[in-house]
């Protein structure tokens, strides 16, 4: 065409001979590949009449090629590497779930001093099964509830679920305070508190272990730690305030104290990594239980809590029943609780060191085994005391362990989802344990073996759950797990 030159001659080359038509011509070895059409021409020819991709991905797609496979390993910030696994940020988010498990859990190591209060004074009509429903569905709904917290947690993060959580269940205190009908109590402590509860439990105990990676089991065990101290402190105070101020005012005290604690917490505990909202879906709470490791997770959990909270429930109603010396029975709980702190920080130091299955493993049947050889047989105040300490180092252990297991086989991107199937079954446990144990005592006109024998049962029966959780995952081989 007149005054269209060809290519080699605006580049200043000799004129070009005929050139046989394009279709004709043998593909070459790398006309294939896209990415070269797209390089650009340096002569003054209709090569840039387009403008360059900015995007080499899209520009490939866009030339009919395919886009390169995304890189392979974990995202950023999930590389074992990427975990700080210390530091003042960590430690300080350590330091919050101490203070905010002191303050929810705490309180939950309390249900015996709550359970004997309630049938001796307010509510002395009612059978201690009844009475055992109320603290029972304190456990059912801060447990349970983590599985609405936990994808709260994956989606927005802690600080709005620790703030709003703080000012629910302090609350709640208040509304205890003025209850003194069964209903009142039931809404009072049994649902409101409790949903503030589980708020901030959920959001301290999946944020600390964002920032650890190996010394995850330690980090939570330090944190949880924290109710153990609570259920030293929190029952004494109780026994001594109660008769001095009233029912009311201890519970006032409580709330403001928990404020002060709980408030320190939203200012320290953070999450590490971003949070990623998504749509709900069932299947993120349906997909988890396909897999068999977690299912044996999520039934050893349920069966574990199904008799933990007997002892806790009842060990002061069946020493008093039993004749222990009565200067000892308010202190049952304080000694569980108090040997129950070096039970929550050493599995997790253990569970690092020579693995969280093995170690979860032990301290799930060590629970069940010592109800059935000291708790059943026991008759005199020391084996009561013992079995009271013993028992209290092998299940501190076990709420500790039980996120860090959880974490271990999981994507943290749904920790929160995750961790709160497991705790939803585990509250189902929590829910009718206690009402059962208070039926069985009742069908034995008051005598607490049948309740003894189906605590340490169930409990033995959770460390098998966790072998089998532990065979799929190695066999029956010795390694760390």
């Amino acid at each position: 065409m007149p005054g269209y030159e060809s290519e080699s001659s605006t580049m200043g080359g000799a004129p070009s001979e005929q050139l046989p038509p394009k279709d004709s011509i043998e593909p070459g070895p790398y006309d294939e590949r896209p990415s070269l059409n797209r390089i650009p021409s340096h002569g003054s020819t209709n090569a840039n009449m387009y403008a360059e991709p900015e995007n080499v991905v899209e520009a490939d797609m866009e030339k009919g090629g395919q886009a390169p496979p995304p890189p392979s390993g974990p995202p950023p910030g999930f590389n074992p590497a990427d975990f700080p696994d210390g530091g003042l940020e960590a430690w300080l988010v350590v330091a919050g779930g101490f203070c905010a498990l002191f303050s929810t859990f705490g309180l939950i190591n309390c249900v015996g001093v709550f359970v004997n209060y309630y049938v001796q004074y307010p509510l002395s009509n009612y059978s201690a099964s009844t009475v055992s429903w109320i603290t029972s569905l304190q456990v059912f709904m801060m447990s349970g509830l983590n599985a609405v917290m936990g994808r709260l947690f994956d989606s927005y993060g802690p600080r709005y679920l620790l703030i709003i959580g703080t000012l629910v269940y302090c609350f709640g205190m208040m509304m205890l305070s003025l209850s003194t009908e069964y209903y009142q109590i039931i809404l009072s402590q049994g649902i409101v508190s409790a949903v503030g509860m589980s708020a901030v439990f959920n959001s301290s105990t999946n944020s600390v272990m964002g920032w650890f990676f190996k010394k995850r089991a330690a980090a939570l065990g330090i944190m949880v730690s924290g109710s153990s101290l609570g259920g030293v402190i929190l029952p004494i105070m109780m026994n001594k305030l109660i008769p001095q101020i009233g029912f009311g005012w201890t519970m006032r005290v409580l709330g403001f104290m928990f404020l002060a604690l709980c408030g320190f917490a939203c200012c320290t505990v953070k999450s590490r990594l971003p949070p990623r909202k998504k749509p709900l879906n069932v299947l993120d709470y349906t997909r988890p239980l396909k897999e068999p490791v977690f299912l044996c997770i999520v039934c050893g959990g349920f069966f574990f809590f199904w008799g933990m909270f007997l002892p806790f429930n009842y060990i002061e109603l069946q020493a008093q029943e039993q004749g222990i010396d009565a200067s000892v029975v308010p202190y049952l709980l304080p000694i569980i609780n108090a040997v129950s702190i070096p039970g929550r920080i050493m599995p997790g130091f253990l569970g690092d060191r020579f693995g969280r299955f093995n170690v979860m493993i032990f301290i799930s049947g060590l629970s069940g085994v010592i109800t059935l050889a000291l708790w059943v047989p026991g008759k005199s105040t020391a084996t009561t005391v013992v079995y009271g300490a013993i028992f209290g180092f092998a299940s501190g252990g076990f709420i500790s362990l039980l996120p860090a297991v959880i974490a271990q086989i999981s994507d943290l991107r749904e920790i929160g989802t995750r961790t709160g199937i497991a705790f939803f079954a585990a509250a189902l446990g929590a829910l009718t344990g206690s009402p059962i144990g208070g039926a069985i005592v009742g069908a034995q006109n008051g005598d607490f073996l049948g309740l003894q024998l189906f605590c340490g049962c169930v409990m033995t029966v959770s460390m098998f759950w966790f072998i089998a959780a532990r065979a799929l995952q190695v066999g029956f081989k010795i390694t760390k797990v």
